[in-house]
């Protein structure tokens, strides 16, 4: 097997919901009403690669597995999102060490991530401490959006409350070359 050349790490932003926090997998327990589960079952594409890392809430990296968000988005349960996916094909790809910071936490309208907010703030303070030992920071991959669909005027706001995430992430990390990842569900 060809031995992949080593780089420094390329890092991305995993932000938004649910779907970005991974409830693929994630079932309801028939006996008790309340309690969900996660079946466990992890698809190829989302397999952990010794090149993925994963920034953990205790802010060091770590060999990335599903579920990506377990300690982010920790008062639900997650299972598979598109993060893993995701890292699998840019390593692929690229031919480069993934480095993963889950950020997203389910249920939230992206006026809860503007600059001030806490999820917002958290996110920014997340991935300035990833790249404190190198790597660089190559994009935000975003899934969200079902929490702004209810109402027409969160819909319509939508797209500009987008814009002004991604202006602030970037000037707030100081680099104009993060690209956004849109993932739409």
């Amino acid at each position: 097997m060809e031995e992949i050349p080593k780089t420094s790490k390329q890092i991305f932003i995993l932000s938004g919901q649910s779907n970005m926090a991974g409830r693929g997998g994630v079932c309801k327990d028939h006996h008790h009403h309340n309690h969900q589960y996660w079946d466990k079952l992890v698809p190829p594409e989302c397999q952990p690669h010794q090149d993925i890392f994963r920034f953990s809430a205790k802010l060091h990296w770590e060999q990335a597995h599903e579920p990506l968000h377990a300690d982010i988005d920790s008062k639900k349960v997650c299972g598979v999102g598109p993060g893993m996916s995701f890292a699998n094909m840019v390593r692929e790809k690229m031919r480069v060490v993934v480095g993963l910071v889950p950020c997203a936490v389910g249920g939230t309208a992206i006026t809860r991530w503007g600059r001030g907010e806490v999820l917002y703030e958290n996110m920014v303070k997340r991935a300035k401490e990833s790249v404190e030992d190198g790597g660089e920071i190559k994009g935000l991959l975003w899934y969200q959006g079902e929490s702004d669909t209810s109402d027409i005027h969160d819909a319509e706001v939508y797209q500009g409350n987008m814009e002004k995430l991604i202006e602030n992430v970037r000037e707030d990390l100081g680099s104009n070359n993060i690209r956004r990842w849109q993932v739409c569900g």
